[in-house]
């Protein structure tokens, strides 16, 4: 018999504490509970939950919108 193992979730004070300024799309997703698909159609639209800026060409979210957004308060 196989166990399953446990889904480590990353908490907002982990987050805030130990995450760079920016984040991936991929890594803002996964802590806000969207799909990567999701967030990049989101940022596509204007319609991101969180403060984004592009870097080359690649975008990246603003850690402390992320942060802020998902405790509750606005972008």
């Amino acid at each position: 018999m196989t166990t399953a193992t446990p889904i480590r979730t990353t908490t907002l004070a982990e987050i805030a504490a130990s995450w760079a300024p920016t984040a991936s799309v991929a890594d803002a997703a996964a802590a806000s509970g969207y799909s990567k698909a999701h967030l990049y159609r989101a940022i596509s639209r204007g319609e991101c939950p969180f403060r984004t800026i592009q870097v080359g060409g690649k975008i990246r979210i603003i850690t402390a919108s992320l942060v802020r957004v998902l405790s509750g308060e606005a972008a």
